[in-house]
């Protein structure tokens, strides 16, 4: 709990919403990390606490996530540093340059991040939300263009160990990824400047629902930045897997852009547009030794890499951006 003390400290100082929001914080915790529910939990905290104990020289956040260290790193203490850094398999969102180790990760996040961070409005001394952030590899490039608060969001526990395990050398007071998901936030708190969603869309079985969730996190005039898959149509339409969509079970609703913006539209969000349109490539999404499972290139047709697996339309990402 230490590491979100910061955290609390300041929710209970703010406007009531987040001082709401801050006195069920502890008990989520709790929860999101429950050694019951996470068997691997305590090899995760373990592999944290037996990382040497480093000086930090630099840290950079603005156009990568680096550490730098003046100590003297040997090829035996990088490799065993390598060996605990691993011990929080998969690594899916990155990269991070981890005192001299680069941790390649399956997703070049960055990317993502470069299509974007020009379009956005800008994050100086911002708050923000990030839905579904992972490690929280972008909270830390938001914290990079400035955000004053970035609070990070995910249920999946060893990412948010992945996460403490940057803060332990970070010591950041303006970034924190919490084991909770959408649902947990409490209703209207109409606080947050920008508010991010990045493939989770379609993992909802109710996607206008999850749209409503997100507006409701919002100042008036805040920013969504919604990435979402979809598919390409002029008309209204959707794609709902009969039951896998390049291997995921969890993928409910992939929409035409047409019917996504008149859901953001149903649900009161205004100067909608565009920012980006990308198809995932295999390049961007791989396989790595940081991340050992199958990965894009194995849910792609052979035969046809425009297609998945099962013969939908290979990975179409859309970038929107929106104001409550």
């Amino acid at each position: 709990m230490t590491v979100y003390k910061p955290l609390l400290d300041l929710l209970a100082a703010d406007e009531p919403p987040l001082r709401r929001w801050a006195t069920l914080i502890p008990e989520q915790i709790k929860k999101g990390l429950d050694p019951k529910r996470f068997g691997k939990l305590e090899q995760w905290q373990k592999a944290i606490n037996t990382l040497p104990e480093l000086s930090v020289s630099a840290i950079e956040l603005t156009d990568k996530v680096a550490l730098s260290t003046s100590d003297t790193i040997t090829a035996e203490d990088t490799e065993k540093i390598k060996t605990e850094l691993k011990q929080l398999h998969p690594w899916r969102k990155g990269p991070f340059d981890f005192f001299g180790i680069h941790i390649d990760t399956e997703w070049r996040s960055d990317w993502k991040w470069d299509r974007i961070k020009n379009q956005i409005k800008p994050l100086q001394g911002k708050t923000v939300l990030d839905v579904g952030c992972g490690n929280g590899y972008h909270c830390w490039r938001m914290a990079g263009a400035g955000a004053e608060l970035v609070i990070g969001i995910d249920p999946t526990a060893v990412f948010v160990m992945q996460y403490q395990l940057m803060q332990k050398y970070i010591q950041s007071r303006k970034v924190f990824v919490l084991p909770v998901g959408i649902d947990d936030v409490p209703e209207n708190l109409q606080t947050f400047d920008t508010v991010f969603s990045m493939g989770v869309l379609y993992h909802r079985k109710s996607p206008v629902e999850h749209l409503q969730q997100l507006n409701q996190c919002l100042r008036p005039g805040g920013e969504l930045v919604l990435e979402t898959l979809i598919i390409e149509s002029e008309n209204d339409e959707l794609l709902f897997p009969k039951d896998r969509y390049a291997q995921m079970s969890n993928v409910w609703f992939i929409p035409a852009i047409p019917l996504l913006i008149k859901w953001l539209e149903r649900c009161k969000f205004k100067n909608i547009r565009v920012a980006d349109i990308n198809q995932t490539s295999t390049e961007e999404q791989r396989a790595t030794e940081w991340m050992t499972f199958h990965s894009l290139a194995d849910f792609l047709d052979p035969d046809n890499r425009d297609l998945t697996v099962e013969g939908y339309p290979a990975p179409k990402r859309v970038v929107i951006l929106a104001e409550k």
